[in-house]
Parts: C-alpha cells; sequence; structure tokens
C-alpha cells in the first residue's frame, strides 16, 4: 500500500526540483499562458459599454509584476510564478449586479434616505448581474489544470532524460 503525505508548498516544490531542476521554470511559463488565455476569454464574454474601456483593461499578469494593484480573492502566495487577472475596479459591479440606491451623498444610511426625499433625489435603480469572470473560469480550470500538468511532466521527463 502507498501513502502520501503532503506538508506544504515549500516541501513539495523542493522535492520537485531535487526530481526536475526546471519544473519551477517550466510551470512559471505554462500559468503565464494560462493566465493570458483565461483573460482573453473572459474579455470576449465581458460587458462592452460605450467605449470598450472596461473590456480591455482585461489582462493576465504576474502578480509578482503588479504589487501595487488591489488583488481581491486571493490570498498572500509563496508561489514566484503565481498569476491573476486583473481589471478595472468596476468588475465587481458588472460580476454581481448592484442594488437599487439612492444617488446623493450617504444614500445608504437612513440620514442619505431621509436627505434623498427632502431633495426630491431619485433612486438609481440597480443594474443586474452581468457574470462574465467566474463561469469562463470554472469552465476552463479542468483545461489550465491540464496544462499545468504537463508542464510538470515535461520537467520530469527532460529530468530523466537528462
Amino acid at each position: 500500500m502507498m501513502t502520501a503525505e503532503l506538508r506544504g508548498r515549500d516541501a513539495l516544490m523542493r522535492r520537485l526540483n531535487q526530481l526536475a531542476p526546471n519544473v519551477e521554470k517550466y510551470t512559471a511559463e505554462a500559468k503565464l499562458k494560462a493566465a493570458d488565455m483565461l483573460a482573453d476569454e473572459i474579455r470576449s464574454r465581458a460587458p462592452t459599454g460605450a467605449t470598450l474601456d472596461y473590456m480591455e483593461s482585461i489582462d493576465g499578469d504576474l502578480l509578482s509584476s503588479r504589487p501595487a494593484q488591489e488583488q481581491v480573492g486571493t490570498r498572500a502566495t509563496k508561489d514566484p510564478g503565481a498569476t491573476g487577472i486583473f481589471a478595472k475596479f468596476i468588475w465587481r459591479f458588472l460580476e454581481f449586479g448592484t442594488a437599487p440606491h439612492y444617488t446623493t451623498k450617504g444614500g445608504g444610511t437612513v440620514a442619505g434616505k431621509k436627505q434623498a426625499t427632502i431633495s426630491q433625489v431619485k433612486m438609481h435603480p440597480g443594474m443586474p448581474a452581468q457574470p462574465h469572470i467566474f463561469p469562463t473560469y470554472r469552465a476552463a480550470k479542468p483545461r489550465i489544470r491540464r496544462m499545468i500538468l504537463a508542464a510538470v511532466n515535461k520537467a520530469v521527463r527532460e529530468a530523466r532524460r537528462g
């Protein structure tokens, strides 16, 4: 009977680098290629708007290349080849939609609602969700996993030959 024990990313990568020294190089290339592919697919499904500004802002890149940009939905990583999808901040409003709300300052608060009724300001009707990021990611996830696994296998085959 075989058993496997996982002791964290550092231990796994140390062991993989012993077996195949080029594994990080190949997986980093595969991750960046997968991020670019995913960004292209998301871009093709993104809401266009009048200026195409949001759609053209969607990009796949290394997390380490954009340290100042806010990272939502990710945890800190020790992986130097970690990639992500970057877009303008309005992505979450488009992806999840918005609820109806008053447009006056403090419109979501009790004081803002009172001010809105006094000044006869109309409510913003909200916006329905236009999901385009997460459905695309979920559909592409098996393909991305295969790309990274193929990169690991390539590094192992190369190490066996050499």
